[in-house]
């Protein structure tokens, strides 16, 4: 028999944030990792912008206002792209790995850091340029200039992450477990795309 919870009353703002928050998970799962998806990009790129600023000023250069457009790009990456695509990627990974298979923590982490990785950043490449309204020329410089770099630090930083992602996060949390963590991770990417 099934077991409906009912909001707690008198519960704190937090509380009652996260059961709205599970509440919109359940009913519309794709939109409500997209939108969390895209607060939390565009919170990253604040990040850096802010960190930038910040060491900036204590070198004593001149430190510009925070850019909302940086920001505003950051949240349709997110609402467009991360919240979508990293939703089905771990859906379809449960169906091509169920967690039977004894080599699915092996197989699994393979799949996210030698395909998913590489694929996902060069479409943040692509996706940033177009954003930025860049030509062709910028996204190859950029490419070459720091996408092996980042790429490199996307192994080292989110391999123990993501092992415990696809292996340990219930399915429907992985996208903002993976969110949480990315805020600090498209603060690093926004400082090394410059």
């Amino acid at each position: 028999m099934p077991v409906e919870s009912l909001p707690v009353r008198n519960a704190s703002v937090s509380i009652r944030l996260l059961q709205q928050y599970l509440v919109l998970l359940k009913k519309y799962p794709v939109l409500t990792k997209s939108v969390t998806s895209g607060i939390l990009t565009a919170l990253g790129n604040l990040l850096s912008q802010i960190l930038e600023a910040k060491k900036k000023a204590n070198n004593g250069a001149l430190v510009h206002q925070i850019d909302p457009a940086g920001a505003a790009r950051y949240a349709i990456y997110g609402l467009v792209i991360t919240g979508p695509l990293s939703h089905y990627f771990y859906q379809l990974m449960e169906v091509w790995m169920p967690s039977t298979d004894p080599l699915c923590i092996v197989k699994r982490l393979l799949l996210d850091r030698l395909v998913f990785a590489p694929g996902f950043l060069l479409i943040f490449y692509f996706v940033m340029n177009i954003l930025e309204a860049k030509g062709w020329r910028d996204f190859e410089k950029k490419m070459r200039g720091s996408y092996w770099i980042a790429l490199k630090m996307n192994w080292k930083v989110w391999t123990p992450f993501q092992f415990i992602n696809i292996n340990f996060v219930p399915v429907q949390f992985r996208v903002l477990f993976a969110n949480s963590v990315a805020l600090f991770w498209y603060a690093y990417l926004a400082s090394v795309r410059k």
